[in-house]
């Protein structure tokens, strides 16, 4: 059997979550729920909720990880959900020759509002549109193609539409399996799920767009600085098929 991977780049609160739960609902794909979590904060020292046990519970081996993203198999899809700023410096690269890549976007100003609604203190890195933007050019790279973006509230507003672009521009059947799925948590939900997926649990499919969230006003230089990158992945997102 021969086994595609699927590597979707996302920055912290997006809808990258539900997004892992359309792809497990189709039946024929195994997800990997933020696979670098641990390794990234060992290396970095970042004091994340649930620290302690993420580091306990997960590989903190960048090349065992790495290895795993490149060679797993047991379903026909494996859909890896992996976070940006997870890819410091000391992450190897050479996995992604063995993936498809897709990449998941929201304005910087609506993922500042909700990230410092969780965490006290925000930086530019922490939000990963920098890094974001150079996996992109990273991946078209290794592809030969384009990478497909797709902007979270255009999801939101036409679930089965956008989820049939992606899937063609993935080279994957869509399956309508996709546009539901039962509540709750997860075995394949990391860790820290306690901590973030409360309203994801209680979903059962994708939930209608909200009014853009406001950033407190103190965040308006970050936001600025990660601008760019966010409006250049941006130009390439799809339309809804």
């Amino acid at each position: 059997m021969q086994t595609i991977r699927i590597a979707m780049w996302s920055g912290p609160r997006n809808i990258s979550t539900a997004m892992m739960r359309a792809w497990e609902a189709r039946g024929d794909c195994a997800v990997v729920d933020e696979p670098f979590y641990a390794a990234y904060l060992a290396t970095t020292g970042l004091n994340h909720p649930m620290h302690d046990e993420i580091l306990a519970g997960q590989s903190q081996d960048w090349a065992e990880v790495a290895s795993d993203c490149a060679q797993r198999a047991g379903a026909p899809v494996i859909y890896q959900k992996h976070m940006t700023q997870h890819m410091v410096p000391e992450a190897p690269l050479d996995w992604m020759a063995h993936v498809r890549h897709a990449f998941l976007i929201r304005p910087p100003e609506e993922v500042a509002a909700s990230f410092s609604a969780k965490m006290d203190h925000v930086t530019a890195e922490d939000l990963g549109f920098r890094r974001q933007a150079e996996l992109f050019d990273l991946a078209f790279e290794r592809m030969g193609v384009r990478p497909p973006v797709v902007e979270a509230r255009d999801v939101l507003e036409n679930p089965e539409g956008m989820l049939r672009a992606l899937c063609a521009a993935l080279e994957v059947p869509f399956a309508a399996a996709m546009l539901s799925w039962a509540p709750g948590r997860r075995e394949s939900d990391g860790i820290w799920a306690a901590h973030w997926y409360g309203a994801v649990e209680q979903s059962t499919g994708f939930a209608a767009p909200r009014s853009p969230a406001k950033a407190p006003a103190h965040l308006s230089d970050m936001i600025a600085e990660c601008e760019p990158f966010y409006q250049q992945l941006a130009s390439h997102r799809l339309t809804a098929a």
